[in-house]
C-alpha cells in the first residue's frame, strides 16, 4: 500500500472515531492527534468529500524564479552595465516602474549572469549614528547645482528623513524663502530648528528674519565643516546618482520641477531607507507622530530661547557652545 493510500485510511479512522464519540477533543485523544489536526480534516472531508483527505502539493503556487521575464533581466543587465548599480539600487530603480524585486532576487540575477560583484571601500565599524527622536526637532538644509541654471534646494528632516526637494535657477536669498515656505507646507509636523552651512543663501539677515517669522531657530554649523550637515550631503548624492542621472538635463523640454516633485513623493513613501532599517520616511513619520509637539508649544520654546539673529562673521563662533541647542 502506498504511502498516501496509508494515509487517507488513517484519516478516514480519525473520523470514523470522531463520528462514534461526538466530541473532536475525545477523538483526538483517542486516535493521538492534535485536535487542531482533527478539525482540519473534519474540515476538509466535509467541504471537498473523501478527496480532501489526500494530501495537498507541496509546491509552491509562485516560485521566485518564474517573476523574473527575460524583459526583466535585461533592463536588470543594462543598469548594472550602464549605471554601475548594485542589487539594492536596481531595486529601488525597478520599484519606481511598479516592478516589485527584492534586492536578493536581482543579486540572484547577475550572479546567475556572472556579474562581478562591485568592489566596495569597507566602513569603520566603530562609527555612531545620531538622529534626533522628534520629527521637526531639526532640519538641514542644502542647495546643490544640478546643471546649468538649475540648483536643487534640500531639506531633510533628522529623525524621519522625510525631505522636500525644489529646483530654482540660482541661489538667491529669495528662493531661499520661498524654498522655506515650500518645507513648512510639505512636513506634517513644527519645525523647531533648520541647519545650514555658511552658503549667502542661507546665512544671511533676511532668511533669519523669515525664521523668526516662522518660530524657527537657526543653526548654522562651523566653517569647513560640512559633515555636520551629513545628512542632506547624502540625500543629494543618492538623488543624483538615483534619479537626476536617468536624464537628459540638457533637454530644455524638461520639466524639472515636476520631476523634483514626482522623486520627492517617491523618496518619501516608497523608498526603503537603509538607515531606517529598511522602513519609508512615511513609515518612520508615522511611528513617531505621537512624539510630535503642538505649534504653541514650540512657539513657547522659540520665545523662552530669546532667539537672536546671527551676525555672518567669526563673531558667532564665540556663541556656538553655548546656543547650538
Amino acid at each position: 500500500m502506498k504511502d498516501n493510500e496509508r494515509q487517507i485510511k488513517a484519516r478516514k479512522n480519525w473520523l470514523k472515531v470522531y463520528q462514534d464519540v461526538g466530541s473532536v477533543s475525545k477523538a483526538a485523544l483517542r486516535c493521538g492527534v492534535a485536535r487542531s489536526t482533527m478539525y482540519r480534516w473534519i474540515k476538509r472531508y466535509s467541504e471537498e468529500g473523501e478527496s480532501g483527505l489526500s494530501d495537498k502539493p507541496k509546491r509552491p503556487k509562485n516560485l521566485t524564479n518564474t517573476k523574473v521575464s527575460k524583459e526583466i533581466e535585461l533592463l536588470i543587465l543594462e543598469l548594472r552595465r550602464k549605471k554601475k548599480w548594485g542589487a539594492q539600487r536596481i531595486s529601488i530603480h525597478l520599484l519606481r516602474k511598479n516592478i516589485r524585486l527584492s534586492p536578493m532576487t536581482v543579486w540572484r540575477v547577475l550572479s546567475n549572469n556572472n556579474v562581478s560583484p562591485i568592489v566596495k571601500r569597507r566602513k569603520k565599524s566603530d562609527y555612531k549614528r545620531y538622529n534626533k527622536e522628534i520629527p521637526g526637532e531639526r532640519v538641514q538644509l542644502d542647495a546643490t547645482k544640478i546643471w546649468k541654471g538649475a540648483y536643487q534646494f534640500t531639506a531633510i528632516d533628522d529623525c524621519t528623513r522625510m525631505k522636500t526637494i525644489r529646483i530654482y535657477p540660482n541661489k538667491k536669498v529669495e528662493n531661499t524663502i520661498h524654498f522655506l515656505s515650500e518645507v513648512i507646507d510639505t512636513f506634517e509636523f513644527p519645525i523647531q530648528r533648520i541647519q545650514t552651512d555658511w552658503g549667502t543663501e542661507f546665512f544671511n539677515y533676511d532668511f533669519q528674519y523669515e525664521l523668526h517669522e516662522h518660530f524657527i531657530k537657526f543653526r548654522p554649523i562651523k566653517p569647513k565643516t560640512p559633515h555636520l550637515n551629513g545628512k542632506v550631503e547624502r540625500t543629494q548624492q543618492t538623488d543624483k546618482v538615483e534619479f537626476w542621472s536617468l536624464f537628459d538635463l540638457s533637454d530644455d523640454s524638461l520639466n524639472l520641477e515636476y520631476l523634483a516633485i514626482e522623486w520627492q513623493e517617491f523618496y518619501n513613501k516608497k523608498r526603503p531607507h537603509s538607515s531606517l532599517n529598511g522602513k519609508t520616511p512615511w513609515q518612520k513619520l508615522k511611528s513617531v507622530e505621537h512624539l510630535i509637539p503642538i505649534q504653541p508649544d514650540v512657539t513657547k520654546q522659540f520665545w523662552d530661547s530669546k532667539e537672536e539673529v546671527w551676525p555672518r562673521n567669526y563673531e558667532y563662533l564665540k556663541r556656538f557652545k553655548n546656543t547650538n541647542k
